[in-house]
């Protein structure tokens, strides 16, 4: 596969690190707090630069969301290929990478219901099929996990994925990290056991 020219790789490169920027500023502040201003500086670019690249704010944080989104995307399908996990087994795993995003500032936060973000990722070709594509796959082991008895059949599956997408926005995990008293894993440990398993207490 040809590499493309240098300024080709280059232009690939630049719109990359724009891209990580705006994912770390969507995820410590969220997309109404972000400026494209702090953005390039960020970059180190020239604000004319970086709308070359993208044409706005809000295309800047919806190639972000896409990028997170093929990054899940991702994990689900190597989760899928592990042919001995259980469908509970897998959404645990799916869950513990969102966690671990959401601890290392890596996990957008998600548009309110008004904002324009939320507007232009509702008519985003991309976005909306690798939406549907985690979607499926994710209710497919929600499913299963109810056949099996691994997760209360009498709730409906839709609520059970909303649940597990709500990790990703989930203000506990931030909250324990800076109190400073637990490790990252302890805390992904903490919240996987409270989502899968509830609060009922357990034998000693």
């Amino acid at each position: 596969m040809a590499r493309g020219s240098f300024r080709e790789q280059m232009l690939k490169v630049r719109e990359d690190a724009i891209v990580s920027s705006v994912n770390r500023f969507l995820a410590e502040k969220g997309f109404d707090l972000m400026t494209v201003d702090e953005v390039a500086a960020d970059v180190g670019i020239a604000k004319a630069s970086l709308y070359k690249h993208f044409a706005s704010k809000e295309a800047l944080a919806s190639a972000a969301m896409v990028r997170v989104l093929e990054r899940a995307c991702e994990v689900i399908g190597l989760q899928a290929a592990r042919l001995e996990a259980g469908a509970l087994e897998r959404l645990r795993e799916v869950t513990r990478w969102v966690l671990q995003m959401h601890l290392a500032g890596q996990m957008p936060t998600l548009p309110s219901q008004n904002s324009t973000l939320r507007a232009e990722l509702l008519g985003h070709k991309r976005y909306l099929e690798l939406l549907m594509q985690a979607s499926e796959q994710l209710g497919a082991w929600i499913v299963q996990a109810q056949a099996d008895g691994a997760i209360d059949r009498s709730l409906p599956p839709e609520l059970v994925l909303y649940t597990l997408y709500a990790r990703a926005c989930d203000p506990v995990p931030l909250v324990l990290k800076a109190g400073g008293q637990y490790r990252h894993e302890e805390i992904v440990e903490f919240v996987l056991r409270t989502c899968f398993s509830g609060l009922a207490s357990r034998p000693s």
